[in-house]
């Protein structure tokens, strides 16, 4: 199967009532954490690349990663522009080999939003390109996705903004943000958002943004080995649960990823200090991101029932 759209996997999540797990890599410690989990449950996963990850590695170097490891895949793998914000940026993506983009013109006016996402979209599709795109407005901080305030989709907006733009999947904003510290008070997410969108796009992807759960555990982990993560807080699991029950087909996980490399590399420096084995270290933060995702795939995604 190897590297595919977004259509055929999405296709079965809603037919199967699952969700897929979107995970973030910007290095090849990541991108095999993420496939070996995938194979050993034999799961279709989607891998992803912002435009940050895409600076920090290099284009070809990224490609050269995805396409030697995933080409030849016995799981479907859709890799996925995350958080395109321009024209070019999702052009340039779709050039190089991804097989799904994300255009995010969230932050610009409605008109605007369906002006840039159906101009990608035109362009994505005569390459076989599957599109997402984006409607509200996601909280949080992650590389360059910065935004103060949160903005709900509007569910009266969506069907208006589907059938202009052509988009394949859209992600929506019911209360997940970006970052490792998502709420100041008790977590919520707006359901009845959700529901009120899943009746007016029935059988249509739904996308979730900002969904690391922030295990406890781990930052404990971080922080007996010198992390500094106070009020660092995520996504109940029980929720995301709830979610992927109705017709959110991707869930973006990459904060626990990061909080789980980082705790791995620490624990192993701090326990090891004579070792200078740079994949000594950087072997056990592998291993605990593949616990994470484990984990995800197969209790919260349900992926596997």
């Amino acid at each position: 199967m190897g590297l595919v759209n977004s259509k055929t996997i999405f296709k079965n999540a809603l037919k199967g009532n699952y969700a897929i797990g979107a995970f973030n890599f910007v290095n090849m410690e990541g991108l095999k954490a993420i496939i070996n989990t995938a194979e050993k449950l034999n799961s279709p996963i989607i891998i992803q690349s912002s435009t940050g990850a895409l600076k920090y590695a290099g284009d070809e170097v990224t490609k050269g990663l995805v396409y030697s490891r995933c080409a030849k895949s016995k799981v479907s793998i859709c890799w996925n522009l995350d958080h395109g914000k321009t024209y070019e940026d999702c052009k340039k993506a779709v050039d190089l080999g991804f097989t799904n983009v994300m255009i995010d013109a969230s932050s610009l006016s409605y008109e605007e939003n369906i002006k840039l996402t159906k101009r990608v979209v035109n362009y994505a599709h005569k390459h076989n390109v599957t599109v997402e795109a984006e409607l509200g407005v996601l909280a949080g901080v992650e590389e360059d996705i910065k935004a103060e305030s949160h903005s709900y989709t509007d569910p009266d907006m969506v069907v208006d903004f589907v059938g202009k733009t052509g988009v394949d999947s859209l992600a929506i904003a019911i209360g997940t943000s970006h970052g490792t510290h998502k709420f100041k008070g008790e977590p919520k997410l707006r359901f009845d958002i959700l529901k009120q969108i899943q009746g007016k796009l029935p059988n249509f992807p739904l996308v979730l943004h900002g969904s690391s759960s922030i295990p406890q555990y781990l930052v404990e982990k971080a922080e007996k080995y010198g992390a500094k993560l106070s009020g660092a807080c995520g996504i109940p699991e029980n929720m995301l649960k709830k979610a992927c029950k109705m017709n959110i087909c991707k869930v973006n996980v990459d904060s626990d990823l990061r909080l789980a490399f980082t705790a791995g590399i620490r624990e192993c420096l701090v326990n090891n200090p004579e070792n200078v084995d740079i994949r000594r270290f950087l072997g056990e933060g592998q291993k605990l991101m593949e616990e994470i995702i484990e984990n995800k795939i197969k209790q919260v995604f349900m992926t596997f029932k």
